[in-house]
């Protein structure tokens, strides 16, 4: 329903087109001319008509059941009640718009291609609107912050659906309040919300109410700052540069909390970011004289709710590595010579360890393997790319490339024939497509599809000796009983105090995602 060219003319070319569907009985174009008809109204700053319009093209919708084009209507009607200044009723538009959208979970990546290319236009904006004015409201138990973040889930959910092209994700989770409440008192819950000219945090804190700090800032503005610090934290002579605009972003997220988590006695912080936050490492953000990482174990969560945490049995971790020191002849990547160091790292730590090295480490071989025992912990040292796009993120094996779906397949079929999931996916030398501002999707797309309690990932390429020093001292802090996000947090520690790797380009590229607990 966008409007473009003269608008007095598409009026009357509307008009005229509900008139024809009245006449022909066609309801569903008569909804839909109805609707683009109190757009134009819309436009034209003419609310009241455009809202009775909109709301007769509504009711045609609902009748017949046409919720491709309901869910649009009452984001316009949405929209209108909020010019007009009736929030309340705004709000109850959004709502039905996005349950509307729910309802249409599986259909509406199916429906058409199209779909996912204008997923942000016709979809994101509704719960981002959705969002800003339920933080804006006033009054008692107001802002409903539960309500606000659970938004932003779904936002993050119907992302994934469309990254799919399916409504995919059906686990079984639990809710992560609950995790913290009762199990991690020493645990943190922070959800950065990108609004056109706001950036929020919602906060929950260990047996604490949610709390809510704003900071006025435009979405370009932190939009551009996160691009520049991902270009500057991989980049050896802007050093300096990079720790001014880590720190502009700790000032931020973090800063009109600090006192608060610092109260609180947490030691752990699980962030649940929202759009171009998911490009960049949160262990990295500078408060002027520390990185987050010195201060805090850091993990990363797609969602309110995760996988029912259970730790790692140290005593019984046994592993599945594979590895590629040499890429297929016709691929363009280079040479991984540090692999066998890596791999031959996580034997010598003492844990069970099968190892599939390069010819044999192939989509077969790794299938009939993995389903050869329970493996807690599967460790692939081998290019990969995260993209936005599903067909685009892959990892690679002697034979070629295993895209998301297959890895699906291939972790999937292990799941039919034994009850428990993997514990761990260890990712060390993926990064994410070049120019894909949505690339970090793709890793959580993996993390959530691969159905691993944990992942843990590289988003960028690092220098070889200095993954084989971390990925040891990972294993080594597993081991000795560490949950995953301590084991990450002392690994990366163990990176920034060595003089030759202390840079964050080195330490920092590393996130978990899932079960950090």
């Amino acid at each position: 329903m966008t409007i473009i060219g003269n608008k007095k003319d598409i009026a009357e070319i509307l008009a005229s087109s509900v008139q024809q569907a009245k006449i022909i009985g066609d309801e569903r174009a008569e909804s839909y001319a109805l609707g683009s008809l109190g757009e134009v109204y819309e436009h034209n700053q003419q609310l009241p008509e455009a809202q009775d319009l909109t709301q007769q093209a509504l009711f045609i919708a609902q009748k017949i059941d046409a919720s491709d084009i309901a869910y649009r209507l009452e984001w316009q009607l949405a929209r209108l009640l909020k010019a007009q200044g009736n929030i309340p009723a705004a709000i109850s538009a959004y709502d039905a718009a996005v349950t509307t959208l729910q309802s249409l979970r599986s259909d509406l990546v199916a429906v058409n291609q199209e779909v996912q290319f204008n997923f942000r236009d016709r979809v994101e904006p509704i719960y981002r609107q959705s969002v800003e004015l339920l933080l804006q409201e006033k009054g008692q138990g107001k802002p409903d912050l539960d309500k606000a973040r659970q938004r932003i889930e779904a936002l993050q959910l119907a992302e994934l659906d469309n990254f799919f092209r399916e409504a995919c994700l059906s686990n079984q989770f639990m809710v992560l309040d609950n995790v913290v409440d009762r199990d991690n008192p020493n645990t943190a819950i922070f959800y950065p919300i990108i609004l056109d000219n706001h950036l929020e945090i919602i906060v929950k804190l260990p047996n604490q109410r949610l709390m809510h700090r704003t900071s006025t800032v435009k979405r370009q503005q932190v939009e551009q700052l996160i691009t520049k610090i991902r270009e500057t934290i991989v980049e050896p002579d802007a050093h300096q540069q990079f720790q001014a605009v880590s720190r502009q972003l700790y000032n931020w997220l973090i800063k009109p909390v600090e006192t608060e988590l610092k109260n609180s006695k947490v030691n752990t912080i699980i962030f649940i970011p929202d759009g171009f936050l998911r490009n960049i490492p949160m262990s990295a953000l500078y408060n002027g004289k520390e990185y987050l990482v010195q201060n805090y174990s850091v993990a990363v969560s797609p969602g309110l709710q995760l996988f029912t945490p259970k730790p790692l049995a140290q005593k019984k971790l046994n592993v599945l590595a594979g590895g590629l020191s040499q890429p297929p002849k016709n691929e363009k990547f280079a040479p991984l010579p540090n692999v066998k160091v890596e791999l031959k790292s996580i034997q010598k730590s003492g844990i069970s360890t099968t190892i599939l090295l390069d010819k044999n480490f192939t989509s077969t071989t790794l299938a009939k393997t993995i389903n050869a025992q329970a493996f807690k912990v599967v460790h692939l040292a081998t290019h990969g790319q995260f993209s936005s796009k599903a067909k685009d993120t892959f990892i690679l094996a002697a034979d070629g490339r295993i895209n998301v779906n297959e890895l699906d397949s291939l972790l999937k079929s292990r799941e039919q024939k034994r009850t428990e999931p993997v514990e761990l996916l260890v990712l060390s030398a993926c990064e994410t497509a070049a120019g894909d501002n949505r690339a970090a999707l793709g890793l959580a797309g993996v993390a959530l599809r691969a159905g691993a309690r944990s992942t843990l990932a590289s988003l960028w390429q690092i220098g070889d000796n200095s993954t084989a020093l971390f990925i040891d001292e990972f294993y080594r802090q597993l081991m000795t009983g560490k949950t995953t996000a301590e084991a990450l947090h002392f690994a990366q520690l163990k990176l920034l105090e060595s003089p030759k790797y202390n840079r964050p380009m080195y330490w920092v590229p590393y996130v978990l995602i899932g079960n950090c607990l």
